[in-house]
């Protein structure tokens, strides 16, 4: 069975997501690998007040709005009922919202509005403020 490439990729992304999080558990990094499964809710939770925030420019409300909404919807590419897997879709469209967030809007609002661990935010935050040639821009 021959699957087209972009569920090939995907289904990669999703078994490097349970690997690391076992690996994880395995290595005694429980609370890193709690992180990594509580991450779309948090990032639901710190949208939710980005919304309500009247620091944050319009547009980028928007965009909020919109990735609230897939997050939220119960259509997903992969069920959300999937462990750790059900939630990569959610995770991807909300790291490129997040991106949108933070060219548009104060770091420290963006993590204000944060209720994990800071760490896990800083390290999401530089996930996804690499700009086109590789490097990783300066955080707000």
């Amino acid at each position: 069975m021959d699957l087209p490439l972009w569920a090939e990729i995907l289904l990669i992304l999703v078994a490097i997501w349970i690997v690391v999080a076992i690996v994880l558990v395995i290595v005694g990094r429980v609370l890193l690998a709690r992180e990594l499964a509580l991450l779309v809710p948090n990032l639901v939770r710190m949208f939710g007040g980005l919304l309500r925030d009247p620091r944050v420019p319009l547009r980028a409300k928007i965009v909020v709005g919109i990735a609230s909404l897939w997050l939220a919807s119960p259509i997903d590419l992969i069920p959300d009922f999937v462990p750790i897997a059900g939630q990569l879709d959610d995770a991807i469209i909300a790291a490129l919202a997040l991106r949108f967030i933070l060219r548009t809007t104060d770091g420290a609002v963006v993590r204000q509005h944060w209720h994990g661990d800071p760490a896990t935010l800083e390290r999401v935050l530089r996930m996804v403020s690499w700009n086109r040639r590789g490097s990783p821009r300066a955080l707000p």
